[in-house]
């Protein structure tokens, strides 16, 4: 499939998946965002906040901007990602102090809406438009591996999601080109799982983590799966990336994130 185009709301970029229509979401760049600096535009970490980082008030900002592009007078609902296997089911909205530590949420309560931070992780919405259920994963290689795309379906279904009626989207994340891994990483997965990875320079390998989170949701029985093939390290300009940073040694990295949610009855 062809990378989408973006949609624009008040300057926020935002981009679309064919495969979650008719349902709130988006998975947001940085452009149309208030920081400044290395950081600059809409970084919603609030990881990110600190003396070589991003202020409080801007990070706050971006975050009411990114709401109001994807689901105007939604409460915005996050976890403490920890790369885990974990996910939490939302029916009434925490504190952001509270965030338990998690990396996915599904939800079938209107007026919410599901937030993943990434900066080279797979973020993951999905949805049961026809049940009204939603979810959301941050997955990258330790997470899906250790099963947070399957923990994430097994709890939409168990919220009356049909799994063969779920529909996934992989937004922005790191592509194989940009992805180098060591061997001993490469060791930690099971042997079938060769086919994501291609030979590197000499004791290194390039990974395929949307390829591998894709097969991760088929092998859910998740059925219908969109890849938008956009890769956050090769183009600074749209979106942060944790290992560009690095690579540059930047003090800090920004994050952006990807939205999904329920509209109030009446709303849109």
């Amino acid at each position: 499939m062809p990378a989408p185009e973006p949609r624009r709301s008040t300057a926020v970029e935002v981009f679309a998946s064919a495969a979650l229509a008719g349902v709130a979401h988006g998975f947001l760049g940085r452009r149309g965002g208030v920081s400044q600096g290395a950081l600059a535009g809409l970084n919603c970490g609030p990881g990110s906040i600190g003396p070589d980082g991003d202020s409080a008030a801007a990070v706050a900002e971006n975050r009411r901007r990114a709401v109001a592009a994807v689901l105007p007078g939604a409460r915005l609902v996050t976890v403490w990602q920890v790369h885990s296997p974990d996910c939490i089911a939302v029916s009434t909205p925490w504190e952001e102090s509270d965030r338990p530590h998690a990396d996915a949420l599904v939800c079938a309560t209107p007026g919410l809406l599901l937030g993943i931070l990434t900066a080279d992780c797979a973020p993951v919405l999905l949805a049961d438009a026809q049940a009204g259920v939603v979810g959301a994963a941050h997955a990258g290689w330790k997470g899906a591996r250790a099963g947070v795309i399957e923990n994430t379906v097994a709890a939409m279904v168990a919220h009356g999601a049909r799994r063969g009626a779920i529909a996934a989207a992989i937004g922005p994340t790191i592509a194989q080109p940009s992805y180098e891994v060591d061997a001993a990483l490469r060791d930690r997965f099971a042997a079938d799982d060769g086919a994501f990875f291609r030979p590197g320079r000499p004791g290194h390998w390039q990974f395929d983590l949307p390829g591998y989170v894709a097969a991760r949701l088929a092998a859910a029985r998740v059925e219908t799966i969109d890849r938008l093939a956009l890769d956050t390290y090769a183009a600074p300009e749209r979106f942060f990336s944790f290992r560009r940073a690095t690579h540059r040694g930047e003090p800090a990295y920004g994050r952006q994130l990807a939205l999904i949610g329920l509209p109030q009855p009446g709303r849109r």
